[in-house]
C-alpha cells in the first residue's frame, strides 16, 4: 500500500498518528520506516518531524531497518526472564543462526527483543507478527520455525 492511500483513509489529526505508522509499516514487506515517509507523515499531520521521529524511536514495535517476513519479538521484562527467557533467546539464536537484532540472510526472520509482551501470566512468550505464543519450550520453539518454515502463517 502506498503511503499516500494511507494518508487519505486518516483524519489530519495528530490523534491518528500511531495508527498511521503502523498500518504505514504492516503494509510494506520490510516492515520498516524511512525518513522521508516519516516526514512526509509528519507535514500531513501537521506535526514537527522531530515528534514522529520520536514517536518511532520510543516503540519498539516500529523499526527504521528493514527487517524480515516474520518478526519473531521475545519479551525480556521480569515474569519472562525469570521463567527462562534467556533460553529462549539462546534457542532461537542457534535455530536462526543469527543474533537478536538481525535478521536471516533470506530475509523471512527477524529476532527482536520487545518490552512486555502483556501475557505475564502466559510466560515465556514469543510474538510473530502478530501472533502470541505462550508457555514456551525448546520444543514448541522448533514447531513454530517448523510451521512457519513450511510455509503455514504464523
Amino acid at each position: 500500500m502506498e503511503l499516500t492511500a494511507v494518508l487519505q483513509a486518516y483524519p489530519k489529526e495528530q490523534t491518528y498518528l500511531l495508527e498511521i505508522l503502523l498500518k504505514y509499516q504492516a503494509s510494506k514487506p520490510t516492515h520498516h520506516l524511512e525518513e522521508d515517509e516519516l516526514t512526509a507523515i509528519a507535514d500531513h499531520l501537521g506535526l514537527p518531524a522531530s515528534h514522529v521521529f520520536s514517536v518511532v524511536s520510543f516503540y519498539s514495535f516500529f523499526s527504521m531497518t528493514p527487517r524480515g517476513r516474520y518478526i519473531l519479538q521475545f519479551c525480556r521484562d521480569v515474569p519472562c526472564h525469570i521463567s527462562d527467557t534467556f533460553s529462549v533467546r539462546e534457542t532461537l539464536e542457534t535455530l536462526l543462526g543469527i543474533k537478536t537484532g538481525e535478521t536471516t540472510e533470506d530475509g523471512v526472520f527477524t529476532l527482536e527483543y520487545s518490552s512486555c509482551l502483556g501475557a505475564c501470566d502466559l510466560a515465556p512468550v514469543l510474538r510473530v507478527n502478530d501472533t502470541l505464543y505462550h508457555h514456551l519450550t525448546v520444543d514448541k520453539i522448533k514447531a513454530i520455525l517448523a510451521e512457519i518454515r513450511s510455509g503455514s502463517d504464523a
